[in-house]
């Protein structure tokens, strides 16, 4: 048999113990036999077939035998016990059918089947041989991992290396930032010890951005802030797209009296920053900080500078480092007079305008197009109105319109287009193009004068209805969630129950999402769907107002009618919901009806009111089910005492409160770390889970 190996390689070609590569074995005439033997040359008796088996499994990792009956399971990618030993996923662990099986792709061609895969630290061969037993079809399948004892043929070596360089930097890459991802938080940044600075940086306000100008504005914004603090910081530092919007810096080695100047100096230079194509949009951040100890966790470090960044953002674009008072920058002084940008290639024009706008404006001035693009960029975001000539040699006004059209400026900034050329083709040209206004030479010093104070005055208008408007939307939002969390109080208190548990509920829901939207996009979960579960989570069970008060809080087990009874929680929330004003029209409460009514269904259709299975699940209630179940194991209810978080997690995992979703135990179990050291703080503090 004949292996190439791959030395162990990591991002940017450093080494690191904790990240192993490894090349898979090139497979050459595998011991089970040669694609080029024939259906016949692969007959076999079962009792050689069983030999073969048993030496095969001295050798390679996993070896099985697979009949036809399963591999037409395989086929059909059956999913009703996720942990049944003949699927394959299951052994594996994946909880997920693979793209390409090769146990498939061998059965229908009657032939030899190879692929390569990554199993987390190891790369692994999967080869699938077709027998034929006794006339029965069958497929071997043969697992083999690669050891540190295969050699590596020097010819191959350059661009073996090469290669898995190029995947890694996929792998530990976000592909919109180009700077590091949460990947790499996970599997490389996690085990660092101190002395580190680390630091939570949050775009202000970044949903009006996406809202205002849209998503693509969004990206910029995001691509600039990456661009912007890569400028501030070393390459031994490290930049790393944490959530959404929010970035996590690691600034190994740093002295803790300069972090606060390090993160003051990036907070400036991105509020100083223009995004490219929206040059009225400031950025803002929130920031917190704090040097890691070399005998603190890496998580529990993250945990505290996430604090420490929300306590920043209820003063906004300000830094806030642990052991020092909040020190929010203080206002620029408002300037008394607007600027306008005249651009004309006649000197005597430009005078002319001048002198009647000076006494009320302040004055920028460009004799042609290239020069006008110029101070666009120098005065950006400073310009209140550009008064602008059509014909000019070089670069004339309208491609000037042009640039500012495809760059988003006029959107945001007025134009008034002066010229003696007054066509009526130009003039509708110009006015389709995004100008506001027309003066005509020789110029009236009155009308040029009213037109300028008006639609200066009339922009700044628009400019206060958005920020009004961007400022009624945060209102609301916060309106909605106070009388989410009042509605939410009453029906726990009702049941008994205590006001952490909804936000419990809320916060672990917030996680375990989290954790599922750094997966492959396998569910369509919108940015809106993402700010509505947490909130929704609180209503979930709503319902339970319609519950007899002794039946909710009777202290021993249910008969089973009082059980049916307290089932029926589920669809009485959600005809409460739909019932509702405006129900059809506002996705808030159309996710609160999907998680009051479907918390309860199990992955493997055992659950109620609806017996749903799988996929059927909408996945938001798929997230706060079992959010819901293993708040309720870690607390104190009138029927029983509180299990520790090791009882809660292996209930979960082995099925004891019903089947859930493998995808979403696969998140719960990336963030366990996160729960126990909550529950274990809370303990030391004397709080009780109720």
């Amino acid at each position: 048999m004949i292996f190439r190996f791959l030395l162990p390689f990591v991002p940017g070609g450093v080494y690191n113990k904790n990240v192993l590569l490894y090349l898979l074995p090139v497979f050459r005439g595998l011991a089970v036999g040669s694609r080029t033997e024939g259906t016949a040359g692969n007959m076999k008796t079962m009792q050689e077939v069983q030999t073969m088996v048993a030496d095969l499994k001295e050798l390679y990792a996993d070896v099985r035998l697979l009949d036809e009956a399963t591999i037409d399971r395989i086929r059909e990618g059956e999913r009703s016990d996720p942990y049944a030993e003949e699927l394959c996923y299951a052994c594996r662990h994946k909880n997920r059918r693979c793209r390409h099986c090769t146990v498939k792709s061998a059965y229908l061609h009657r032939d030899t089947r190879s692929k390569l895969e990554y199993f987390a630290p190891d790369i692994v061969q999967v080869t699938a041989r077709y027998l034929d037993v006794e006339g029965t079809p069958y497929v071997l399948e043969v697992l083999q991992r690669m050891h540190s004892e295969t050699i590596i043929d020097p010819d191959d070596a350059d661009a073996l290396f090469s290669a898995v360089s190029g995947y890694n930097t996929k792998l530990y890459h976000d592909a919109l930032t180009d700077v590091f991802n949460r990947r790499y938080y996970e599997e490389i940044v996690r085990g660092m010890t101190g002395p580190v600075g680390v630091a939570l940086l949050d775009l202000d306000d970044f949903k009006v951005y996406n809202d205002t100008y849209g998503h693509h504005a969004g990206d910029l914004a995001l691509k600039t802030t990456a661009n912007v603090v890569q400028g501030c910081i070393r390459q031994t530092d490290a930049l790393i797209r944490f959530g959404g919007d929010e970035f996590l810096l690691i600034l190994p080695g740093i002295p803790e009296d300069y972090l606060k100047v390090k993160l003051e100096q990036i907070r400036e230079k991105l509020h100083e920053a223009i995004v490219p194509g929206y040059a009225h949009m400031r950025l803002s951040v929130s920031v917190g900080g704090m040097v890691q100890g070399s005998a603190n966790e890496m998580d529990r470090v993250v945990r505290q500078v996430d604090r420490l960044m929300y306590q920043a953002k209820l003063h906004k674009n300000t830094v806030v480092v642990a052991g020092r008072n909040i020190t929010a920058p203080e206002s620029s002084p408002r300037q008394e007079k607007q600027q306008i940008l005249i651009v004309d290639d006649s000197e005597m024009n430009r005078r002319i305008l001048s002198e009647i706008l000076k006494n009320d404006y302040r004055i920028v001035e460009a004799a042609n197009g290239a020069e006008c693009l110029e101070k666009l960029h120098q005065h950006s975001g400073d310009i209140a109105l550009v008064l602008l000539d059509l014909v000019m040699p070089g670069m004339d006004g309208f491609e000037v319109l042009d640039y500012m059209n495809r760059n988003h400026i006029i959107e945001d900034l007025p134009v008034i287009m002066t010229s003696s050329e007054g066509s009526e083709e130009s003039v509708r040209r110009a006015y389709e193009m995004g100008v506001s206004g027309y003066v005509s030479r020789p110029f009236d010093s009155r009308v040029v004068y009213r037109r300028v104070f008006n639609t200066i005055k009339l922009y700044a208008k628009q400019r206060r209805l958005v920020t009004l408007l961007s400022e009624q939307i945060r209102e609301r939002e916060k309106n909605t969630s106070m009388l989410v969390g009042v509605l939410s109080q009453i029906v726990e208190f009702r049941n008994g129950e205590s006001g952490p548990h909804v936000q419990h509920i809320q916060r672990l829901s917030e996680r375990i999402l989290e954790k599922l939207l750094e997966r492959p996009n396998r569910y369509h979960i919108t940015s809106e769907l993402q700010d509505s579960i947490p909130l929704a989570a609180a209503l979930h069970d709503i319902g339970k107002i319609a519950i007899d008060e002794k039946i909710l809080n009777k202290p021993g087990r249910l008969t089973p009618e009082e059980f049916e009874l307290i089932k029926t929680h589920t669809v009485r929330g959600a005809e409460m919901l739909s019932r509702l004003q405006n129900f059809n029209h506002e996705p808030l409460l159309q996710t609160a009806y999907s998680i009051a009514r479907w918390h309860h269904e199990r992955w493997d259709g055992r659950g109620y009111p609806d017996g749903l299975k799988g996929d059927e699940i909408p996945i938001e209630a798929q997230i706060v089910s079992l959010a819901d179940v293993y708040d309720a194991l870690t607390s104190v209810r009138c029927y029983k005492k509180a299990y520790s978080h090791e009882t809660a997690v292996k209930m979960i995992l082995h099925g004891e409160c019903g089947q859930f979703n493998p995808i979403l135990l696969e998140c719960f179990i990336a963030i366990e770390t996160e729960l126990k050291e909550d529950l274990e703080e809370e303990r030391q503090l004397g709080v009780v889970r109720r």
